[in-house]
């Protein structure tokens, strides 16, 4: 009961002390707000005048087709993949290669129609594929850009808001005087992980539902394992910043550790362009950083309607990712 108590101060210290920097608070609330309605503006138009073409399965392309300039042709491992792309505008057309090819277009797509056109085009002489055809609504790029904003935003509160704090506690001398106390290190890590874990949980509940209101994303799957995602995800991302937290002596050095993983992270993580067909190379590097998996599941969920089980592989490698990082913290953090 009494560590309890211990946990319990702590905990309440530092939601006041969050709540009471109206600088931080506004940041949180307002940045991610800004993201959304500004790409929502930017691209409410007129989309990228390139075809995108989906390939399921094995096998050489028509040649012509294959060699038509402004095409992009990414491949997908099953053709259910790829038709559910489809069904949703992400791509023109769906082609399944060999001499028994088959395709598929979506009839609501008028770039699904022009690339069938240039399809059928490109080999005159070859005997034509079967067709099919599919429905489904389209996906805006405010939909697709949502779920990487919201935990762009998560991740930055949740690196800085952990990493600094700890740092500064550190170097005014406020975990010296604590260490004196019966406060034990493992209930004070762990009361700043619960204390920013609620702040970031209200923050994503205010931002998307309000975000939500005037844009009305489109969300295919179930609002409980979209709250189930960023949770696991926010708790991964608190854990990396006690782990850069628990030895730095200095803001300056925090900073600079801080910046190094939140960067790469935000360019190479899917939050603004799609990592499907990007090289082999950058997928590896884009899947060392926790921030892909939590964009990754939290996509799935929302534009794919994917369930809990089909994004299982993310959130087992999001737990695994806070076990490690928990451990080291534990193990390296210093008082002083």
């Amino acid at each position: 009961m009494t560590r309890l108590r211990r946990f319990w101060a702590v905990f309440v210290a530092r939601n006041k002390e969050f709540v009471r920097d109206r600088g931080a608070l506004s940041w949180n609330l307002l940045f991610p707000f800004f993201v959304v309605f500004g790409m929502a503006f930017a691209f409410s138009g007129r989309g990228q005048d390139v075809f995108v073409v989906g390939v399921a399965g094995e096998g050489a392309l028509a040649p012509g087709f294959a060699g038509t300039r402004h095409v992009k042709f990414v491949s997908f491992e099953t053709q259910e993949q790829a038709l559910n792309k489809l069904r949703h505008h992400q791509v023109d057309l769906v082609v399944r290669p060999g001499d028994d090819g088959e395709y598929w277009l979506n009839d609501a797509s008028p770039k699904g129609y022009l690339a069938e056109r240039v399809m059928l085009g490109a080999d005159p002489g070859r005997k034509s594929p079967r067709r099919g055809v599919v429905e489904g609504r389209p996906i805006r790029y405010v939909d697709w850009l949502v779920s990487g904003v919201l935990a762009m935003n998560m991740m930055f509160s949740a690196l800085f808001g952990v990493g600094y704090t700890i740092v500064r506690y550190r170097k005014t001398g406020v975990l010296k005087r604590l260490r004196a106390t019966p406060l034990a290190a493992v209930e004070f890590l762990a009361a700043q992980i619960a204390s920013r874990l609620v702040l970031l949980m209200a923050v994503f509940a205010i931002v998307y539902h309000g975000a939500d209101y005037f844009l009305r994303f489109q969300l295919l799957g179930s609002l409980l394992d979209l709250y189930l995602i960023f949770l696991i995800g926010s708790t991964c991302l608190i854990s990396l910043g006690l782990l850069v937290a628990a030895r730095a002596d200095s803001e300056e050095l925090a900073g600079g550790a801080l910046n190094l993983l939140s960067w790469p992270m935000m360019f190479l993580s899917g939050v603004w362009f799609s990592l499907e067909g990007a090289p082999k190379a950058l997928q590896i590097v884009a899947h060392a950083f926790p921030l892909t998996y939590v964009t990754e599941a939290a996509r799935a969920v929302m534009t794919e309607g994917a369930t809990l089980v089909q994004v299982s592989p993310q959130l087992f490698t999001l737990g695994g990712m806070t076990c490690s990082f928990l451990l080291l913290s534990a193990y390296w953090f210093k008082w002083e």
